[in-house]
Parts: C-alpha cells; structure tokens; sequence
C-alpha cells in the first residue's frame, strides 16, 4: 500500500513547506510518515503492508472538543470504476483482501455499525467480533469490546434466528419507527435486541437515529449502507464522512450505485482527507466541508 495524499494535516504542512506543528499532527504524524511528507515526494511510495496501528491512526475519528461528545457519522463503502456498488447483489467480488482489513479497522475504531435491513439480508450480517489488536485502544477510548450492529428496519422483517441476534458479544440495535408493528418488535427484543425508536411514522428519521445513538453514547458512528439507507443518510446532510474504495474493475449492468433514491437539491461538497493506493484500488477519505 502506498500513501498518495497525506493522512494527516502534519503530512499536509510538511508537504507545502510548512512547519511539522503547524497542522496539529503529532506523534501520529510521525509515525504515519515514515519518508517524512506522505505520497509526495520524498513520502511513503513503496508498497508494503500497513499494519493494523497504523490504519487505526490514519483513519481515527476527529478527536471530541470540549463539552458533550458530538457524534461523528462515517460510511464505507466500495464502488467500480463504472459506479457499481454491488455484483450479483454483494459488495465482496468488487473488493480486496486489503478493502477488508481497513474494513475491519473502521468497524474496531467505531461504537456502532449502522446498516440497512436489506444489506443484513443480502450480505449475511453477523455480529461484530472484538478484535485483540484493538482492545487496548478501545478500552482507553471508553468502549467496548466491539462494537454493536444496529440495523435500520422499517418492517422489522429478519431473521431473528440469526446469529446477529442471538449470539452477539453485544446485543444488536434495532431502529425503527413509533408505527413498527408491535409483534415484530416483540419479536426482536424476546431474543435479546434492543429496539430503538427513531420515527414517528413506520420508518426512521436519520436525524433522529445519530441523535438516539448519541443518547445511548455511540458518538463514532460506522455505516456500511447499503446504498438505500446511505442516500437517505446524504439527503438527511448527517453523514460527516465518506470512506471509499474505489475498484479497478468494471461490470456494466444495472447495479446500484453506492448511495440512491431521491437527488439533493444541492450537490453535497466533501474535501478530500487521505488517498491510499495498493495494486489499482484506491483507498479514499472525504469529509464534508
């Protein structure tokens, strides 16, 4: 893996001649920068293995200000290069080994995984398993062993016999709205999951779901998509930060893209953080503006 554009604002002041403290990068800095200013010249060109610390630290979430924990929504997802989110209905033929690793970085850095009921049905979801590499971090940063799944379900039509909800390490979330129907919430929480309202009417409000994360203390929020809920998490303007694989492969067909339904009225402008390469597939991180 090979760094294209810095993972820091320390990397980002190196690289235009600024001071190494001007950005605020620190330690992490340096010990993401082993040539001293990223991908550009001089910086981290030759490919070689990450290690799982140093993808924690290039992809750690914004460390809190003062007062209460603000939530901080990211999604991660893979796209073709012709847009296709899916092939034949899953993501993993248009990944990689490494998409993976970060993938399973991502999900040790956050509280919760966010994710739509049809990706659950579609991908075969299981709970979140706690990582050894990560339990020190975590522990210091107040979380958890892993973190909890919480999926997005207007019908609240899943199997509940699934693993995900009747052996996770912690029980998963349901979110759903006020008029679910009251047997299927009965349902979800007999085998132990937790059903959160986040509507008013059958389905949720994207709004009101971060805000009742945060509620319940999950203030590094994780989805996944699929690319339903992830539109509705755009045109909602709650999704703070985008981390997507971009694949060196093309399908054609009709797959979905890695966000749909309704347009925004404006297009939501993202700047970009960190760009990261391994043998054609390009690792990137946008934030919004």
């Amino acid at each position: 893996m090979r760094r294209l554009f810095p993972v820091t604002d320390e990397t980002a002041a190196r690289a235009s001649g600024g001071s190494a403290g001007e950005g605020g990068g620190g330690a992490a800095g340096d010990a993401l920068a082993p040539g001293g200013s990223g991908g550009f010249p001089g910086g981290d060109l030759v490919d070689r293995e990450w290690s799982l610390a140093e993808l924690g630290l290039a992809y750690a979430y914004p460390e809190p200000g003062p007062g209460e924990p603000q939530p901080w929504l990211r999604a991660n997802m893979v796209s073709t290069l012709d847009g296709a989110a899916q092939h034949d209905g899953r993501s993993q033929p248009i990944s990689t080994a490494t998409d993976m690793r970060i993938f399973g970085t991502l999900r040790a850095l956050a509280d919760v995984v966010i994710v739509g009921a049809e990706t659950v049905r579609q991908e075969g979801y299981r709970p979140a398993r706690a990582r050894a590499e990560f339990a020190e971090a975590r522990e210091a940063a107040g979380q958890g062993p892993a973190p909890a799944i919480a999926v997005i379900s207007a019908s609240l039509d899943l199997d509940f016999g699934l693993p995900l909800f009747t052996s996770p390490s912690v029980p998963t979330l349901i979110l759903t709205g006020a008029a679910a129907a009251p047997d299927r919430m009965a349902a979800a929480e007999k085998v132990g999951a937790r059903v959160v309202i986040a509507g008013d009417g059958v389905g949720v409000d994207p709004v009101r779901v971060v805000q009742a994360l945060a509620e319940l203390g999950h203030t590094r929020l994780l989805t996944e998509g699929g690319p339903r809920l992830l539109g509705q998490l755009v045109a909602s303007g709650v999704l703070d930060e985008l981390c997507l694989t971009i694949s060196p492969m093309l399908t054609a067909g009709d797959a979905q893209r890695i966000a749909g339904g309704p347009s925004v009225a404006v297009p939501k402008r993202f700047e970009l953080v960190s760009l990261l390469e391994e043998e054609g597939f390009l690792f990137s991180r946008y934030r919004r503006t």
